[in-house]
């Protein structure tokens, strides 16, 4: 049996003791750090498919915080299973229907305020991997109070006249052996 190229070894990291901690925001639930001073810079972290309570992204979430940012990672898949490595690819189309990239513009804005009205934020960028990376591309396009967004291996939003009107500065950030997007589409 062939290996599956797009299996994710999800890695050691899975003792990995969190620094921040959840709250719930209105109808979503999200994994909050703050940096240990006060500021008014925040960024909103866009996970992957494996979800909002994967250690990975609540390693990146705390990373981001240690660098003087209020960091939070909403559940994007509003309370629904997130991907697992032990799914099959072949339903993988079927999951990607009901956990739509595009459709994250009413979590962004129950965060956005809870972020201006509880944490004092000013300035919210966003960051975002893989399907995260995608929800970047979409809100730096609608969102105009997102000042900067970050998309770590995003597959670009290729079947819009609208995708490069991006309305604040924005980072892509791709792999030369990325299976979404060929090294000739970057």
């Amino acid at each position: 049996q062939m290996a599956d190229p797009f299996l994710y070894n999800t890695g050691e990291r899975s003792h990995y003791g969190c620094l921040g901690h959840e709250v719930q925001i209105e109808y979503l639930k999200a994994y909050v750090c703050r940096p240990s001073f006060s500021t008014d810079k925040a960024v909103i972290v866009v996970h992957d498919v494996f979800g909002w309570r994967f250690p990975d992204i609540r390693y990146i979430v705390d990373l981001i915080a240690s660098h003087g940012y209020i960091t939070i990672c909403p559940d994007f898949f509003k309370g629904t299973e997130p991907w697992k490595s032990t799914d099959h690819w072949a339903d993988f189309p079927d999951w990607m229907k009901n956990h739509d990239p595009m459709k994250v513009d009413k979590e962004a804005d129950v965060v956005l305020k809870y972020l201006k009205e509880q944490c004092g934020a000013k300035k919210i960028g966003v960051v975002g991997f893989s399907w995260g990376g995608m929800a970047v591309h979409h809100l730096m396009l609608k969102n105009p109070q997102l000042t900067a967004g970050v998309s770590h291996y995003g597959r670009i939003i290729r079947d819009s006249e609208e995708r490069y009107r991006l309305l604040n500065p924005t980072f892509f950030i791709f792999g030369e052996k990325d299976h979404t997007i060929s090294l000739d589409q970057v």
